[in-house]
């Protein structure tokens, strides 16, 4: 079923013409698009390294080093818990500078590149 309802205000008048494959390509070659790349690379890449390492870590930790993670710090909570709880503050903290990281330095190119190609420039 069909319906002839005007679009949503606000809307375009129209759709942006479907992406060919020479325009992707063309984009996809362009100096714009691969500094976008390198921005997002060079971020995520060294990131990721260190919190898989980090991680790593504490895993080697507990396996091998049984007397260390269960020593002490305060009352009940060793070190163990310590570093498990520290596993998640990291996870967040880096959700966190990825998005701050994203809307400062990727949005803004990833936009233009997307309003060039939409109209058609």
């Amino acid at each position: 079923m069909t319906t002839d309802a005007p679009p949503p205000a606000g809307s375009r008048d129209h759709a942006p013409a479907p992406l060919t494959t020479e325009r992707f390509a063309e984009i996809h070659r362009s100096a714009e698009f691969a500094e976008l790349r390198r921005a997002h690379r060079s971020f995520t890449f060294p990131l990721t390294a260190a919190f898989v390492l980090w991680y790593l870590l504490y895993v080697l930790l507990s396996n091998y080093a049984g007397g260390f993670m269960g020593t002490r710090l305060y009352g009940n909570v060793n070190v163990a818990l310590a570093l498990g709880l520290a596993q998640f503050a990291t996870t967040f903290l880096i959700a966190w500078c990825y998005a701050r990281h994203a809307a400062g330095k990727l949005d803004p190119r990833a936009d233009a590149i997307k309003s060039r190609t939409e109209a058609g420039a």
